[in-house]
Parts: C-alpha cells; structure tokens; sequence
C-alpha cells in the first residue's frame, strides 16, 4: 500500500459514521484549538449524502459545542463529488479516485485551500490552509471509520 488509497466510488467510501480530531493553527497568533467529535454521512434524498459534524471545540480553553452539515452530491464520476454547503451553496469538489485531491474555496477576501487524502479503508484526512486578510490558519482533520 502507498502513501495514498484509491478510492473508486467516494459516496460509498465516506457512507457510515466517523470519529474526527480536527486541530486548528493560528499561524498569525500562534494559538491553538481542537474539535473533537464525529460525523455521519447518510444518504440523502434525491443522491448523494448528507453530512452532519457534531462534538466539541476548545480554543483558549474554553469549550463549545460545534456542528455543520455538508451535502456531498454524485459528481461526474463514481470517484468524485461535488460539495455544497447545507443551503446548497457550492464549496469544493472531491476527486479521490487517486487518493489524493486539492480543492479551493473563496471565502471573501481569504482563500481556502484543501488537500484530502485517503490513507485506507478506515481512515481519511483533510488539511486546509486558510489565507488572506481576515485569517491565518491551518486545519488538519482526521477521520476513523467507526464499527
């Protein structure tokens, strides 16, 4: 196995619940934060899979309940997606039928960039580098397939 895992049909692969540990990197303050929790990605009416982020974020010390929801929607292959946000504003695409994709997202005046990366059957890792006046920051989540 490589540093990477095919993935050939995305929607199958991410179907199901998942444990997530996401850090969070101000690179301007140098301030940490951490989000703990899980999310389920579940078949969505119409195609495609709803996905609804629920747990904890902790930044300077303090704790918060935090959640999204995401619809992850077939895209022009088994292999790929295409993302929205819940009000069906479009995010980034998903193509990971090499293991590895990156997305951009404008969000303003700042620019995420996203490098999503399969490593096997369980496991699947975003990093998000944010940029632009209003933020500086680095997200790495990881994701571990539960039961």
């Amino acid at each position: 196995m490589g540093e990477f895992w095919p993935v050939p049909d995305v929607l199958a692969y991410l179907t199901g619940r998942w444990r997530v540990r996401r850090s969070v990197r101000d690179l301007a303050s140098g301030l940490d934060g951490e989000f703990t929790g899980g999310t389920d990605f579940r078949p969505l009416e119409g195609g495609g899979l709803l996905h609804h982020e629920s747990g904890t974020f902790v930044w300077q010390g303090v704790a918060r309940p935090a959640e999204r929801t995401l619809r992850f929607l077939p895209g022009s292959s088994p292999g790929t997606a295409d993302v929205r946000f819940a009000d069906g504003r479009p995010f980034h695409d998903l193509d990971l039928t090499t293991g590895r994709h990156v997305a951009g997202h404008p969000c303003a005046a700042d620019l995420y960039r996203g490098e999503f990366t399969a490593l096997d059957a369980g496991r699947w890792r975003t990093v998000w580098r944010v940029g632009g006046p209003a933020k500086d920051l680095v997200l790495t989540t990881d994701y571990v397939r539960e039961g």
